[in-house]
């Protein structure tokens, strides 16, 4: 039976309609599974999505915080000029407001990123039962590809487009919906382009420290790094809820008959 309102593709609700026609709050994130290949791998993506979100706000929050104190420190510490503090105690409190910031930057990253590479390996075990023909590499790699220096500017992307076309299926009939994903490269490039800079403004700064001569430059640099990590964050929490919703869609629909999955397996790397 197809859908009552789109007309192509498998009915997945009580009133006829299918998982992307019907209001997606009544569906259960994991319908009934239509028979053909086990689904019994699926794990819901759902609590582990809400929790990252909820601390990629944490680490948006964090970053307005880190900005009110560096824009608080700039106007204390001398400009191009030079020149000295016009006052000695506002100058230790206005330091003192930016340290406790980066104190609570460096607890909500850490746990941040824990929670996230979590998310994402949950997601990658989800398409290997939905399509393990479409992943580049082995599940573990959602894992292991973010440690690797360098490479992890890349590999893990190649890992989320391989989950994110799985995702998209929307039939037994092996269709596929268009699912854009400029989510996922839009979040990816800002990502990558906000590690690379918080880094370059991290070390100019202390080493401004070391030389024991700050001043409004390394600050404001710092405080462009934390502009574009409030970006990057939110444009994960984009990608993050997208997705999951996508696997929901996906796994209401039941699995796809044997004959319709591509026979290659995942590839080894």
């Amino acid at each position: 039976m197809l859908c009552t309102t789109c007309g192509t593709r498998p009915a997945a609700s009580a009133d006829g309609q299918c998982a992307v026609c019907a209001p997606v709050s009544p569906a259960p994130p994991y319908g009934p599974m239509a028979p053909g290949r086990s689904f019994s791998g699926l794990r819901s993506p759902v609590g582990l999505g809400r929790a990252t979100v909820a601390l990629l706000w944490a680490v948006v929050a964090t970053d307005v915080i880190a900005l009110a104190a560096g824009a608080n420190l700039r106007r204390v510490y001398p400009g191009p000029d030079g020149g000295s503090f016009y006052d000695l105690a506002t100058a230790n409190r206005a330091e003192a407001f930016y340290g406790v910031a980066g104190g609570l930057q460096t607890v909500a990253m850490p746990a941040t990123v824990v929670l996230f590479i979590i998310w994402f390996h949950r997601v990658r075990l989800n398409a290997e039962v939905f399509d393990a023909g479409l992943q580049p590499m082995r599940p573990g790699w959602a894992i292991g590809a973010w440690f690797i220096p360098v490479a992890n500017f890349w590999l893990p992307h190649r890992i989320a487009i391989g989950v994110w076309t799985a995702s998209a299926r929307t039939g037994t009939e092996n269709g596929r919906r268009t699912v854009s994903k400029v989510p996922l490269d839009l979040w990816w490039g800002v990502w990558v382009v906000s590690t690379l800079f918080t880094w370059v403004a991290s070390k100019y700064y202390a080493y401004e420290q070391e030389e024991l001569a700050p001043g409004r430059e390394a600050v404001t640099l710092v405080m462009a790094a934390d502009a574009l990590d409030i970006v990057a964050a939110a444009l994960a929490i984009v990608f993050v809820r997208k997705l999951t919703r996508m696997q929901g869609e996906r796994a209401s629909l039941g699995p796809a008959p044997l004959s319709s999955v591509s026979p290659a397996g995942p590839a080894s790397v």
